[in-house]
Parts: structure tokens; C-alpha cells; sequence
């Protein structure tokens, strides 16, 4: 038995990214900044960032690049992936990132709530959670699997 199960709390380090792969599917991604503050052996306060870039497709990624940004505190809920490509130097690469199930903004807004989900259930979403990704146990990906182009990256999406 396995289990691949990611659960973040942090604050956006840039805006969203939102793209479309050719099929139509919209794909939002950006970094989430993740602190973990810690007392050492002497007893001084320490802090440590972990910054994990995140995933997100279909309809929550338009709402992610219409109401995220920079700065913005958010609880992702997810599955982790590691990929590996060759870059343009010839060089192998890889990466993990956090493809998101479920995206919670943190901050109270009257506009951010999602629309009732394909399988017609309409949650009841606090205005401190104000997006359910919906869906539950759908895999989150792009048509035939695709994987969308980051520009600046050596990545065959």
C-alpha cells in the first residue's frame, strides 16, 4: 500500500501563470512559499522556506489566475510528481511539483467561491475557503496527459 497525499500552507511568490495546452484545457502554476520556523540546539529562533511549485488544471486554474497573486495565502491540497526531461544542453533534469486536487484561499473574498462542481453537488464553501476543487478523486491532468510549456524553462511539457 502506498499513499501520495501533499498538504501546504503558504503564500504565493509570484502571480499565477495561467496557459491553455492545445485541447482547450486551462493550466494555472505557481510557487508557494512554505515556512517552517524551529528553535536550534542554543535555543535561537530559526525560520527555514521550502518553496514548492504547484499545478493546477481545468476550471480551478482560471480561478486561481483570476483571484491569486503574489502574496497570496493559500492551503493546497494534492499528489506529488516527479518528472525528468533533457534540456537544450543535453543535460538530464528533473523536478517534483505538487499537482493540486484542492486550492483554498485563505483571505475572505465575496467573488472567489467556484461554481457547484460536475457532479452537480453544490458544498457549502466557508468565506475562508472560498474555492473546493470539486471533483473528488479525478485526476487532475490535460488532455492525452499533456503538460503545459513554463517560458524560461527547459521543459518539454
Amino acid at each position: 500500500m502506498s499513499l501520495n497525499r501533499v498538504f501546504l500552507i503558504g503564500n504565493l511568490t509570484r502571480d499565477p501563470e495561467l496557459r491553455y495546452v492545445p485541447s482547450g484545457t486551462a493550466v494555472a502554476s505557481f510557487t508557494v512559499a512554505v515556512n517552517r520556523f524551529y528553535s536550534s540546539a542554543a535555543g535561537e529562533k530559526k525560520e527555514e522556506t521550502c518553496f514548492v511549485r504547484v499545478v493546477v488544471w481545468g476550471r480551478r486554474a482560471e480561478v486561481c489566475g483570476e483571484y491569486l497573486s503574489k502574496g497570496s495565502p493559500v492551503f493546497i491540497e494534492g499528489r506529488l510528481r516527479s518528472r525528468t526531461w533533457e534540456g537544450t544542453d543535453g543535460q538530464k533534469r528533473s523536478t517534483i511539483e505538487v499537482i493540486a486536487s484542492s486550492v483554498q484561499f485563505l483571505r475572505s473574498s465575496s467573488k472567489t467561491a467556484l461554481p457547484p462542481d460536475e457532479s452537480g453537488v453544490d458544498e457549502k464553501v466557508p468565506e475562508d475557503a472560498a474555492v473546493d476543487q470539486g471533483a473528488k478523486g479525478q485526476e487532475a491532468k490535460g488532455a492525452e496527459g499533456e503538460t503545459p510549456a513554463v517560458p524560461g524553462e527547459e521543459v518539454p511539457f
